[in-house]
């Protein structure tokens, strides 16, 4: 996929309208001056952002279970997935970030695209439990540091969501087996050798003792 191709497949396979392509527009500007202040993303991205960061988040809320699911973003830092799922599938998101200028970064950001999005500045560890119908990283841990941390947040019915690139596959092979779950690889629209890890029942058992 290249960036023509992304901006097609918004506006066929989401029916993104013109204007919200345009809100899209000025927030890849604002993300861009930004960067140039804080490092938000690679450099080498910012030539493929429409691929490597809209589309790539957009794809994510395809997933979820019902359009109501509470979602939560853990380590959001330039808004993605977070900030494009809440405004591209109208999904009631939390973005967890623990830098303050990042937070100051979404905050804009959020106002710029008209998301009303909940966004805390903590460290996810800080942040008082609750439970959540969606939750999901992109570029923040290690898998088992991210059931860690999400687990606080999660019931038998939490649907996680974890794009882990092209590693996806090593991650979850490498996975604790006192890990258990429905765990499933999906594909990535964007990258033909990129994964997702879609998660149900999450939850951690007592380790064997060894003999």
């Amino acid at each position: 996929m290249v960036e023509a191709e992304a901006k097609a497949w918004l506006s066929d396979r989401l029916a993104v309208p013109r204007e919200t392509i345009e809100r899209l527009e000025a927030f890849t500007s604002l993300l861009r001056a930004e960067n140039h202040h804080q490092n938000l993303v690679s450099e080498a991205s910012l030539d493929h952002i429409w691929v490597r960061h809209i589309a790539d988040s957009a794809q994510l809320g395809l997933l979820a279970p019902t359009p109501d699911a509470d979602w939560l973003d853990l380590g959001s830092g330039a808004g993605f997935p977070g900030l494009i799922v809440a405004l591209l599938h109208q999904k009631r998101v939390t973005l967890v970030e623990e830098r303050r200028l990042r937070v100051d970064f979404l905050r804009k950001a959020a106002s710029l695209l008209g998301v009303d999005a909940e966004i805390i500045w903590s460290r996810v560890e800080r942040m008082p439990a609750r439970p959540f119908g969606v939750i999901s990283a992109r570029a923040f841990a290690p898998l088992p540091r991210l059931l860690e941390l999400g687990t606080a947040f999660s019931t038998t019915n939490t649907l996680w969501i974890l794009p882990k690139g092209r590693n996806a596959q090593s991650e979850l092979e490498a996975l604790d087996p006192s890990w258990q779950g429905d765990f499933r690889l999906e594909p990535s629209l964007t990258d033909p050798e990129a994964q997702i890890i879609v998660a149900r029942g999450v939850r951690r058992t007592a380790k064997r003792k060894r003999r």
